[in-house]
């Protein structure tokens, strides 16, 4: 059990409405800093809670974020209470999703407004890389504990092989996510 003090749990949502901010891809995108907070950093969940809540949550009909609420909920379970665990899981929702709606809102209705503007369109197609790059830590972080060097070599492999496949033909993204669940479902990855 993990001793919160009311500034542990003051800084759990102070955290995670950072990453809201930051959050430019959804929630998932940051999924690597939620990790080094909750799991290296201060020590509130196991590597295996913590991908446990990101497993189920992707694997459970509804949004995208409930990972979110899964890792406050295991925080407060950590700490010894289910009063807690509501508490974690309350903070950790609101905490994501609170800063980003209010920014989106103005930013929308600004941005609206200024359409025609060079650095209004400037900022929108700079934002394309920065997704790519936040998905790509994201996919790193959950493969990494299960790689080998063989297994590497394959992944990048299927990896090059999707990005030429979409980048060079007209084919929907979704038969390539298909071609990946069978992959991998079929064991060969």
């Amino acid at each position: 059990m993990i001793e919160l003090g009311w500034t542990d749990w003051l800084g759990l949502w102070l955290h995670f409405g950072m990453l809201s901010l930051l959050s430019v891809g959804g929630g998932i995108s940051v999924l690597p800093d939620m990790h080094r907070y909750l799991v290296d950093q201060h020590g509130w969940l196991t590597p295996q809670q913590f991908a446990s809540s990101v497993a189920l949550a992707q694997a459970a009909p509804g949004p995208n974020v409930l990972f979110v609420v899964l890792m406050g909920w295991n925080v407060g379970v950590n700490a010894g209470s289910l009063w807690l665990a509501a508490l974690g899981a309350l903070l950790c929702l609101l905490g994501l999703l609170i800063p980003s709606s209010v920014l989106t809102l103005y930013a929308t209705r600004w941005a609206q407004r200024n359409r025609t503007r060079p650095g209004v369109r400037a900022f929108k197609s700079g934002l394309t890389p920065l997704v790519v790059a936040l998905l790509a830590s994201t996919s790193w972080l959950l493969l990494k504990p299960h790689l080998t060097p063989e297994s590497m070599v394959v992944a990048g492999l299927l990896v090059l092989g999707a990005a030429l496949i979409l980048w060079r033909t007209s084919i929907h993204l979704l038969w390539v996510l298909a071609a990946g669940a069978f992959i991998g479902g079929m064991g060969w990855v």
